[in-house]
């Protein structure tokens, strides 16, 4: 793997700090009026998606990672794996379920998914930024409680619990912003 230098660090880049490989959400060159120059930065581990402060020399030198993203379609999940395939090539890729984490509940067959690799290492499966989905389960609205803005539990057919407003009911389609679970309207 080639270095890079903090001089060289771009927004989106992969670097490996003690052993982990983290991708660069921002920096700062920094010059003060005494002492030596450095870098801030806000970079993200890709394993865990935290986010944390570091500063680092100037000149300071890194790994670099090659991050690539791939668009798979989403086939199905054989209880242990979840099946993906390249639409140009149609190889198959098995992933397993500790990898996929919370997100398998955004995940509906046939969707295409954003899968990124730091090299030939799989580093997370990304799903689309807002789904369409069926409500299976969710209590009845009644009539006069649309006007106060309530809102009440829904499970979707992937099995994820949203809160939608009332006049929503089971078997409606909702789509649903997959960043923070909240439904966005009725489709």
């Amino acid at each position: 793997m080639a270095t890079i230098s903090t001089a060289n660090f771009k927004n989106g880049m992969g670097i490996i700090i003690d052993g982990k490989i983290y991708t660069i959400v921002e920096f700062q060159h920094v010059k003060p009026g005494k002492g030596a120059a450095f870098v801030r930065t806000k970079v993200r581990d890709v394993k865990t998606g935290r986010v944390n402060d570091l500063t680092f020399r100037s000149g300071e030198k890194f790994e670099d990672v090659r991050i690539e993203t791939k668009e798979m379609q989403y086939l199905y999940n054989d209880g242990t794996n979840f099946i993906f395939m390249n639409t140009e090539t149609f190889e198959q890729l098995e992933i397993p379920a500790e990898v996929i984490g919370d997100k398998e509940q955004w995940l509906k067959e046939n969707d295409i998914v954003l899968i990124q690799f730091a090299g030939d290492e799989l580093i997370g499966v990304e799903p689309p930024m807002f789904v369409e989905l069926e409500i299976t389960e969710t209590e009845p609205g009644f009539k006069g409680d649309t006007v106060q803005g309530g809102s009440k539990p829904a499970t979707l057919e992937t099995g994820a619990v949203i809160q939608v407003p009332m006049f929503v009911d089971q078997g409606d389609i909702v789509k649903v912003d997959t960043r923070d679970g909240k439904y966005i309207t009725r489709v």
